[in-house]
């Protein structure tokens, strides 16, 4: 992992190897028959139909860009359309539907890893899921936002550590590490049917007070070859 590190090589790996055990990161790959398409998120898929995505489970559908309310997934096309004339929509989990999702008997929104995630479908003019994207939720509480840009380590775990492209960022003059650690990071993968870009970020700004730092990781899974070009430039 590049950045500027404060803490030591090993000490970093180790608590970085303490937290994915304690979150319980596994491969999905492991669950997966041989020839058995592998989900991308819970039941999602990237390719599925819009008629096949679940129909319960999810709530509080929304275009993420206008904010505007869905009835559901079907109602994608009231979303503003994207450079790839893709339809943003939000979603959630139904925490009700979820006892597992309680914590000292208070729902703690949708989770993703263990962190409290941002969800979007990206949904093409003919009705199939282009792509997902998960992002860390700013709004977490300061012990899960402070460990946002670990969800990253969760991602390379989950698609293997092999194949990733970074590039990483020098801090700005007004930037500093938190705790030690300074990140500002994109990394790719690309593999036979998937497009990953990993964005992550942890820093404060100069003179901040120690609560007020700036902790995220945003991961856009699309299929390959799917609004390549268009997305490019992003």
């Amino acid at each position: 992992m590049r950045g500027r590190m404060g803490l030591g090589r090993m000490g970093h790996q180790t608590l970085v190897a303490l937290l994915l055990a304690l979150l319980a990161v596994r491969p999905a790959a492991a669950d997966t028959a041989p020839g058995v398409p592998e989900n991308d998120l819970r039941e999602f898929r990237i390719g599925m139909a819009a008629d096949e995505l679940p129909r319960t489970g999810y709530l509080d559908f929304a275009c993420a860009d206008a904010g505007r309310k869905l009835d559901g997934w079907q109602g994608y096309r009231q979303c503003p359309a994207d450079a790839s004339s893709w339809h943003a929509v939000r979603f959630q989990y139904d925490e009700a539907a979820n006892p597992l999702s309680k914590v000292n008997g208070l729902y703690e929104g949708t989770k993703v890893g263990g962190h409290p995630v941002l969800l979007t479908a990206l949904m093409g003019d003919d009705a199939r899921l282009k792509g997902l994207v998960i992002e860390t939720d700013p709004a977490a509480r300061l012990y899960l936002r402070k460990k946002a840009f670990l969800f990253g380590e969760q991602v390379k775990a989950r698609y293997g550590d092999a194949g990733w492209a970074c590039v990483s960022k020098e801090p700005a003059a007004d930037q500093e590490p938190v705790g030690g650690v300074f990140m500002n990071e994109r990394c790719e993968k690309a593999t036979p049917t998937r497009k990953l870009t990993l964005d992550r970020v942890l820093f404060r700004k100069s003179g901040q007070d120690l609560k007020n730092f700036v902790s995220r990781s945003r991961l856009e899974i699309l299929g390959r070859g799917d609004g390549d070009a268009a997305r490019a430039s992003n």
